[in-house]
């Protein structure tokens, strides 16, 4: 059905992305403080709880987020299978009613409401965690 389909096809392809992004955070924490929790006698797991992934999360949050309200935005793309989402109701909306700066525009407000409480988590966890900007 295209709910599966679509469903299966952001998970694998936002679970990809948001890998690489966390990774990259990972690698991007210095060799220093690897080599700083290993002559603690940490364990690797123990390296990565406490002293890693706190400076890789300080890192990754800015391009989280952008990548979520990217998918969010995305999901326009699921019309191309037959699921109807936002962007496609938009469109048989227009179809029938011939308004279409109306229509789109309420369609645009609708995506602007699901991707800025996302945005004002982010500033909110970024303050938190004091990221710098």
């Amino acid at each position: 059905s295209p709910w599966v389909s679509v469903t299966l096809a952001l998970t694998l392809y936002t679970s990809a992305f948001l890998a690489e992004i966390w990774r990259g955070c990972v690698a991007a924490v210095p060799r220093g403080q690897w080599e700083a929790a290993q002559s603690l006698a940490l364990g690797l797991g123990e390296q990565l709880r406490h002293v890693i992934l706190p400076q890789a999360t300080r890192i990754a949050i800015a391009p989280t987020v952008g990548f979520l309200v990217q998918v969010v935005k995305g999901t326009a793309l699921a019309s191309v299978i037959g699921f109807i989402e936002l962007t496609k109701a938009g469109t048989m909306i227009t179809n029938a009613t011939f308004q279409p700066f109306t229509v789109y525009g309420l369609v645009a407000l609708m995506y602007f409401a699901l991707c800025f409480p996302i945005s004002l988590c982010a500033r909110a966890l970024e303050r938190k965690l004091h990221v710098p900007h």
